[in-house]
């Protein structure tokens, strides 16, 4: 199975860049592009959070626009910067996200279980698992321990180095970790929240934050270092789960040139 990782696109209103400098949504054309020309296809697109950047129902709209190419089915979880009731109605018809509340939910899609977290702490850049929050995660892994399971969260469930994206993280932590110590099916956490990839060991679990297909947060482990962004070249992840494993590529967006033979028609190293 192989599941494409999205994450941070931040869409805004049509003819809007993010910070007066990204083009979120003509990196979100060029991602879909690409995404469609995998070979092979993912079976699987899940999207780690903030869709948009306010919010808006206008933004969700866009973002659909630009997905609308795409026929793999979509899984997503909102971020810091997404609008729960904005989202539940712009994701509605895919069926998966509850009524109302937290927008948790749990399916099973092929060989794998995908458990989604709602982070988000409404008007506020950090993140937090509350005990109602963690009680459910707990309960819903608990009831399928057979069943290999991914986790999808947006806020990371770790300090990552970065100060200023720390300041915005999770709190609830400790206690996410508890829970991940108790369910050893659990075969990854997958986040975004900090544009860049990032991993982590968290409760015995491979946990990993996803780029974005826009822009990256700068790479700064200074405890004085300034909130900034970098124009990185942009991707997403790719994972493949075979044989009881998940194994993940960064999947770099843009053309380059390749790919080139390492041999020859003889079947001899080029040198």
């Amino acid at each position: 199975m192989l599941i494409a990782q999205i994450s941070d696109t931040h869409l805004k209103l049509p003819g809007r860049l993010a910070y007066k400098r990204v083009d979120t949504a003509q990196a979100m054309r060029v991602c879909v592009a690409q995404l469609m020309a995998l070979d092979p296809q993912p079976d699987l697109i899940v999207h780690t959070g903030d869709l948009t950047d306010f919010g808006h129902p206008e933004e969700y709209a866009h973002l659909r626009e630009i997905l609308a190419p795409l026929t793999t089915p979509i899984l997503a979880v909102p971020g810091n910067h997404d609008e729960r009731e904005a989202m539940h109605a712009a994701f509605a018809s895919e069926g998966y996200l509850p009524e109302r509340g937290f927008l948790h939910y749990a399916v099973e899609r092929g060989p794998l279980r995908f458990v989604g977290l709602d982070t988000v702490v409404p008007r506020q850049g950090g993140g937090a698992l509350c005990a109602e929050r963690l009680a459910w995660l707990d309960a819903t892994l608990a009831s399928k321990p057979d069943v290999p399971t991914l986790t999808l969260m947006h806020h990371p469930p770790f300090l990552t180095g970065i100060a200023h994206m720390d300041r915005i993280g999770l709190e609830g932590r400790d206690g996410f970790a508890d829970v991940m110590r108790r369910h050893a099916h659990v075969e990854a956490v997958l986040c975004g929240h900090v544009h860049r990839v990032i991993r982590a060991t968290v409760g015995g679990r491979p946990a990993m934050i996803g780029p974005s297909p826009a822009h990256q947060v700068a790479l700064d482990l200074r405890p004085e270092g300034p909130s900034a962004f970098m124009l990185e070249p942009p991707g997403f992840m790719l994972h493949r789960w075979a044989q009881g494993q998940l194994v993940s590529h960064l999947v770099v967006l843009g053309q380059y040139p390749g790919p080139f033979p390492f041999f020859d028609s003889d079947g001899k190293l080029i040198d």
